[in-house]
């Protein structure tokens, strides 16, 4: 009887330890469900993490041609998938800030171009005021380098469901905003420049279609 009730205590003992594991596991399982869908509304699961750990990537070749300005750029670089699924959700409240000053800027579509030519050379407008120089893409790590009389500027690209995306650190984009804005006498433009040091470790920039 001693024998009998201590198997049965034995089986009782690992059903329970099982039950317990397994509604651990659905209940890790649902938490992350629940933020995958938070951070996928609209989206598919690959574009966040296309967007986050820059998959789509592009060629010197596909980059030739004309592409306009048509939304804030975010990204960044993340190998933990639940740091970039939260970063993805901030990065969409991140974006949606910057849209509100880039509008107060005045950049739109018409004012705020690239054009990168076979040759290698590019001619680029932001906000008007005009840039041209050279540029060099790394297609392994999809550094975009371009050089002008004023900065050369490290930027990254990658393919999106719109076009393209060309951001910077959000250090060094604030190298760019401010010589633009020099010329430009737009005061914004710094201050969007300034507003993106507060992200570090992110890449501020814009969405570009042909």
């Amino acid at each position: 009887m001693a024998t009998a009730l201590a198997v049965t205590l034995g089986v009782q003992t690992t059903l329970a330890q099982s039950t317990s594991t397994t509604s651990t596991k659905k209940k890790s399982n649902s938490i992350l469900g629940d933020i995958l869908s938070s951070a996928t509304k609209g989206s598919t699961l690959g574009d966040v993490l296309g967007s986050v750990t820059g998959l789509n990537k592009i060629t010197a070749e596909s980059l030739v041609g004309t592409w306009k300005y048509n939304e804030p750029g975010i990204s960044f670089v993340s190998d933990n998938l639940l740091l970039s699924v939260g970063g993805e959700v901030a990065a969409a409240k991140i974006k949606s800030n910057l849209m509100t000053q880039y509008k107060k800027v005045g950049i739109t579509s018409s004012n705020t171009v690239f054009t990168f030519n076979k040759n290698k050379t590019f001619k680029a407008k932001i906000d008007g005021k005009p840039l041209v120089g050279t540029w060099v893409l790394n297609e392994s790590t999809q550094m975009l380098t371009l050089n002008t009389l004023l900065f050369n500027l490290n930027g990254y690209v990658r393919e999106n469901t719109n076009g393209i995306e060309l951001t910077f650190e959000s250090k060094k984009i604030l190298t760019l905003f401010q010589t633009v804005a020099k010329f430009s006498g737009n005061a914004t433009l710094s201050t969007i420049g300034d507003l993106s040091k507060n992200y570090d470790g992110m890449r501020v920039g814009f969405n570009l279609t042909k």
